[in-house]
């Protein structure tokens, strides 16, 4: 869904007051009517968030030392670690803060930089799973040109393209709510973090400007890469069943599996969180913000255990440093 990709409001998700001021700072209250277990709420989360930082450094320590690996494939996948550990971090430690110290407080700049660094870089993940269905599609249906077609230096070109289009999607977002929308309702976001449009509700003025540039955003990333990604495995699944044997089409729909499941792990949490949206209205607010923290957490996790267990060289360079971390002690 579009506009929860940018954020969409759930129910009461704001205070609204009559007045108009304007506030230099927010307070973000966590997770709305679960106040009291924040402290509880803390060990899951700070579990996942330590968890979701060490494999994906782990298999950026792996793809660097391991020389079998410096494939585009599994390059694309050291930039999604990147884009994980930007996108865990740009909200969890806050989160944490919250939950542990009370520390709600966020100034404008840092709540509109936090905006940024999520709606951005979701932008760019989408953007390199797109690069890998073409990898992926080349590998298969093109094998003999594509070490050629996909070297190192066009790998790196795909990856700042997805980069360069999330800064320019996501850039005017903060940018208008910074110099159009100076005066708000209140000061209290009932959110754990900076969503999109969690800020613009709290605003007075005209919000259609805004509405409707993360809604046509949000469709240009989501719909466009979807069906530019499921038009790569359309023509992959046609050259696989051209196949003479079924061991044949087997291996080669298993050089796929990895991405599939990240791409999975990406989108289902975007369409169960959209369906809650549109129609779970009776969900209870924390249910909401819970989805969304979840959101921000479980890729970050899954794609290194996918790609751990589905690699046979990462499950090997992971037993060996395991084996001479044993023999060390």
């Amino acid at each position: 869904d579009k506009d929860s990709f940018l954020g969409s409001p759930t129910p009461n998700m704001f205070s609204s007051q009559n007045a108009c001021s304007t506030h230099t700072s927010f307070l973000l209250t966590g997770i709305p009517g679960l106040e009291s277990m924040h402290i509880w709420l803390s060990i899951p989360f700070g579990s996942m968030y330590l968890v979701a930082v060490v494999g994906n450094v782990t298999i950026l320590a792996v793809v660097k030392v391991e020389r079998s690996l410096h494939q585009p494939m599994y390059l694309f996948l050291c930039m999604l670690a990147v884009i994980d550990l930007v996108l865990s971090t740009s909200t969890m430690p806050k989160l944490l803060g919250i939950f542990w110290f009370d520390a709600g407080d966020i100034g404008l700049d840092a709540c509109l930089a936090q905006m940024f660094l999520i709606h951005c870089f979701a932008t760019v993940e989408s953007g390199i799973f797109l690069a890998m269905a073409f990898d992926r599609y080349v590998a298969i249906c093109d094998p003999l040109r594509h070490t050629t077609v996909l070297n190192h230096g066009m790998v790196g070109r795909m990856g700042l393209a997805a980069l360069l289009r999330g800064v320019l999607y996501i850039s005017p977002l903060p940018l208008m709510i910074r110099l159009r929308l100076p005066h708000y309702r209140a000061r209290i976001i009932a959110h754990s973090y900076c969503e999109h449009m969690a800020v613009v509700t709290l605003a007075c003025g005209d919000t259609k400007v805004n509405n409707f540039y993360g809604m046509g955003i949000g469709f240009l990333v989501l719909t466009l890469d979807s069906l530019a990604i499921a038009a790569s495995y359309v023509m992959i699944f046609r050259a696989v069943l051209g196949l003479a044997t079924p061991e044949a089409r087997l291996k080669t729909l298993g050089t796929c599996g990895s991405h599939i499941c990240a791409i999975l792990v990406f989108y289902i949490p975007i369409a169960v969180s959209s369906l809650t949206h549109r129609f779970g209205h009776q969900v209870p607010p924390h249910i909401h913000i819970l989805l969304a923290n979840f959101y921000m957490l479980i890729p970050p996790i899954l794609n290194p255990v996918v790609y751990a267990v589905r690699t046979k060289q990462i499950r090997e360079r992971l037993l060996r440093f395991l084996k001479a971390g044993v023999q060390f002690r």
